[in-house]
């Protein structure tokens, strides 16, 4: 069974609300993600209640640097509470959001974590040389105490906004076979297809 949607899902498309002119599309950053929520399907809420829940297992340092690296123009986390607390505000709006409908759980794909990817996962993360070290290493707790599905989708997101990043050929069939792994839609993966380096 696919994937609920063709395209980025969960804490990895929040991140990429948060673009030059995002303010234009709320008053503050809770204010965004809360009317993206109320034009979407149930299930796009249920995988960002699921990856909030989930990266807020990490520590909140781990945390500041992944929201900074994935996102292009993220709000002073401060202003936000700090990252844990903004992670928490996430599963709050999608707790809000669910309340007012009878909700199914995930299934197929979507309930999936990616466990049978981790080892492919941590070696992306390795060899994404182009991101600054503190970025790879809570990538790298991501993959290991959050699920490797969500570190693949946050590393794919900081590839985009990384300053000389650039992918070979190779390496991105190489991230297009992970993400069939994962049983992502066509655009997931896409997303970073134009840092592939023309010959």
């Amino acid at each position: 069974m696919p994937r609920y949607t063709d395209f980025d899902f969960g804490v990895s498309r929040v991140m990429g609300y948060f673009h030059q002119d995002w303010y234009h599309d709320g008053d503050n950053a809770a204010d965004v993600v809360a009317r993206q929520l109320a034009a979407s399907c149930d299930e796009e809420a249920l995988a960002l209640r699921r990856d909030a829940r989930t990266l807020g297992l990490l520590p909140s340092p781990a945390l500041k640097v992944l929201w900074y690296a994935g996102a292009e123009h993220m709000p002073n986390i401060e202003w936000l509470g700090g990252a844990a607390e903004w992670t928490r505000t996430l599963v709050r709006l999608c707790d809000a959001r669910l309340s007012a409908s009878e909700v199914r759980p995930c299934t197929g794909a979507d309930a999936e974590d990616g466990a049978a990817c981790l080892d492919a996962v941590l070696d992306e993360i390795d060899a994404a040389r182009f991101l600054a070290p503190e970025v790879r290493t809570a990538l790298t707790d991501c993959a290991r105490r959050c699920t490797p599905d969500l570190a693949f989708r946050v590393l794919l997101r900081t590839m985009t906004h990384a300053p000389d990043a650039s992918l070979s050929r190779e390496r991105y069939r190489r991230l297009e076979a992970v993400g069939s792994a994962l049983r992502y839609g066509e655009f997931v993966v896409d997303n970073a297809k134009y840092l592939v380096v023309r010959p």
